[in-house]
C-alpha cells in the first residue's frame, strides 16, 4: 500500500452472493470510499453490491461502471432500526459499516440480518461480527480498507477512480458546447464557511495561470463563484449550478487542473484524473486530503482557533485557511500545469 502499513486481513467469507455497504454521506465521503468498494468487488466479484445511500448516489451512479450495482437510498441514520427490517429481504450475506462509528449506524447493519457484518466501532457503538476501533484522526481510505480488509478484502490502489460515461459529456456538451483546450476550473465553495479560502485570492491564482478558465459552483454558491469572476482581471466563466454531478465530471475531465478548497469536487476531479490544487485546514487534511502529491498538492492552514475571538469551537464563519499565500498556491498550480516535461 505504498508504503503504508497494510491493514490485517480477516478471513473470507464463504458463499456471499449480496453485499450490502452503508455509505449514506456526501460525494467527498463517497470517493474517499471507493478503493474499499473496488476491494470488496474484487474479493467477491460474483457478489452483487448495494450501497445504502443517499438519493444522490442513485443518481449518479445508475448506468455507471464501478462497483456498486445498486443503490437503496435511506432517510438519515438515526439508530432507528426500521429501514432495515424492510431490507431484510433481500437476504444480504454480508453487510459492511462504512459510514462512521457505528453509534447509529451498527444497530442498522445488524438489522439487516446478514450472516456476516463488519465495520468500525466507536466506544460505546453496538458490536459488529467482525469490526476495528474507530479512532480519530484517520484518513478516511485508510479507515474503510482496514474494514473491507476484515472479510478479505485487499486494497489495489488507494485513489478513487470514477467513469465519466457519454451520457456525462452529452450533458457537458449541451449545457457549455465547446470548450476551449488548456481549461483550468476553480471551485471557491464549502459547505463549512471556515474551509473557504478567500475569493479574491482564486481569483488571482486562476490569471496567474494564463488559462482560460472556469468557476463552478452549486446554486447556493453564486456568490462566491461571481466573486471570483468579478475579481479577475481576465475574463472566466462561470458555471453555477448548471450541471449534474456527472456533467461536472465530465467538465472537470475536460480541465487540465482544479483549484479549490477541500471540498466533494475536488474529489471528483481527482477520481476522473484531473491533477488538483487545494487549501485544506490541517484538521481536515489527515482525513480527506490526497494519498499522493503526483497530480495533487495540498496547502496546509495550520490555524487551530478562530481568528476573531480564539475559541476552538463557536457561531462565527470566519475562514480558517487565511494564512495560506497565494504565491504558494499559485507555485503549485504552475508546476502541475507545466507537467512532467516542464521540469
Amino acid at each position: 500500500m505504498s508504503g503504508l502499513d497494510v491493514p490485517v486481513t480477516g478471513k473470507p467469507v464463504d458463499g456471499v452472493r449480496r453485499i450490502a455497504v452503508l455509505r449514506a454521506n456526501a460525494v467527498g465521503d463517497y470517493l474517499v470510499a471507493v478503493p474499499a468498494l473496488d476491494a470488496l468487488k474484487r474479493a467477491y466479484p460474483g457478489a452483487r453490491l448495494t450501497l445504502l445511500g443517499a438519493a444522490w448516489h442513485a443518481a449518479f451512479l445508475a448506468g455507471r461502471p464501478g462497483p456498486v450495482d445498486d443503490v437503496v437510498a435511506l432517510p438519515p441514520i438515526t439508530g432507528d432500526p426500521a429501514p432495515a427490517r424492510a431490507l431484510r429481504a433481500s437476504r444480504f450475506d454480508l453487510a459492511v459499516q462504512l459510514h462512521g462509528g457505528g453509534r447509529h449506524s451498527n444497530p442498522l447493519v445488524r438489522g439487516l440480518g446478514a450472516r456476516v457484518t463488519a465495520g468500525s466501532r466507536a466506544p460505546g457503538a453496538a458490536e459488529l461480527d467482525r469490526w476495528v476501533r474507530y479512532a480519530e484522526h484517520q484518513h478516511e481510505t485508510l479507515r474503510c480498507l482496514e474494514v473491507v480488509a476484515l472479510v478479505g478484502a485487499v486494497a489495489g490502489g488507494l485513489e478513487a477512480r470514477v467513469a465519466v460515461t457519454d451520457a456525462d459529456r452529452d450533458e457537458l456538451a449541451r449545457v457549455l458546447g465547446d470548450l476551449p483546450d488548456g481549461l483550468v476550473a476553480v471551485h471557491p465553495g464549502a459547505k463549512d464557511p471556515r474551509r473557504r479560502w478567500p475569493v479574491e485570492r482564486f481569483a488571482e491564482v486562476a490569471d496567474l495561470t494564463g488559462r482560460p478558465v472556469v468557476v463552478t459552483g452549486m446554486h447556493e454558491e453564486k456568490d462566491l463563484v461571481m466573486g471570483v469572476v468579478g475579481a479577475m482581471r481576465r475574463p472566466a466563466a462561470p458555471v453555477v449550478g448548471a450541471l449534474g454531478l456527472g456533467g461536472l465530471a465530465a467538465l472537470y475531465e475536460r480541465c487540465d487542473l482544479l483549484i479549490a478548497n477541500d471540498t466533494g469536487p475536488r474529489h471528483l476531479a481527482a477520481a476522473v484524473g484531473t491533477p488538483t490544487v487545494a487549501v485544506f485546514w490541517c484538521r481536515n487534511l489527515v482525513g480527506y486530503g490526497p494519498l499522493s502529491r503526483t497530480s495533487h498538492r495540498p496547502l496546509t492552514s495550520w490555524t487551530t482557533a478562530c481568528p476573531r475571538c480564539g475559541a476552538v469551537r463557536c457561531a462565527h464563519e470566519e475562514s480558517w485557511v487565511c494564512d495560506v499565500p497565494v504565491d504558494m498556491v499559485a507555485e503549485q498550480a504552475q508546476d502541475l500545469l507545466a507537467g512532467p516535461t516542464g521540469r
